[in-house]
């Protein structure tokens, strides 16, 4: 049941347009109300983690987590910004694709794996199989992508595509986030608009400002 509740939030955000960082009310980027508990997922063999599971978020390092589907265009496209972060992070920040595609009918692991690949993909892959992710992320259509800080805080999240100047700015944010301060920073960059913390509102990515991000990142 959840899973079919989950596909039709997807589908009513599709119908809507889905561009831009999503609006959420009631927590504040970066404080307690927006931190996450880890979730043990499974990778998808083939691609570039060999281990059968993965973390996510992983404690300790910002976290990049990309939520994707195979059948999906604008997938296939922010597969090119993503590959440039990967490219430019350290290994202290996690970067990882996860699909919540049910597997083993339509679609296989295998089928994954070959996309992945066909898309240059060289960052770790992993499957959510009962949407735990999907649903503590609140990530409603696809691409879906989430900032976390170290401490498993989520200081940014956006729908729709988005380039790699955007990314790596909210991930340079991410890292520079005070630990333990139990709230947002209250800038921009950390994905809250000056004033917005204590309505409890994210950054909303207006079409025009992904354009602009969109025009900078293809340069």
């Amino acid at each position: 049941m959840r899973r079919r509740e989950l596909i039709a939030g997807a589908g009513a955000l599709a119908v809507l347009g889905g561009a831009g960082a999503m609006a959420t009310t009631g927590w504040r980027p970066g404080s307690e109300e927006a931190r996450i508990d880890p979730i043990e997922l499974p990778t998808i063999p083939g691609t570039a983690d060999p281990a059968e599971t993965t973390t996510v978020p992983e404690r300790g390092r910002v976290s990049v987590v990309e939520i994707f589907a195979t059948w999906c265009d604008v997938c296939a496209r922010q597969m090119q910004p993503m590959g440039r972060l990967v490219d430019e992070t350290d290994t202290d920040v996690q970067i990882v694709s996860v699909t919540n595609e049910p597997l083993g009918d339509t679609i296989t692991r295998e089928d994954v794996a070959d996309w992945w690949e066909r898309h240059d993909g060289r960052w770790p892959v992993a499957h959510d199989p009962d949407l735990d992710l999907t649903a503590t992320l609140d990530a409603a259509g696809v691409p879906y992508t989430v900032v976390l800080d170290a401490e498993n805080r989520i200081v940014w999240r956006h729908s729709e595509y988005v380039g790699v100047d955007a990314l790596r700015e909210q991930v340079t944010a991410a890292k520079d986030h005070p630990r333990n301060d139990g709230g947002a920073r209250g800038d921009p960059a950390a994905g809250v608009r000056p004033g917005a913390a204590s309505r409890g509102v994210t950054h909303i990515t207006t079409r025009s400002e992904a354009t602009a991000t969109t025009a900078r990142s293809n340069k």
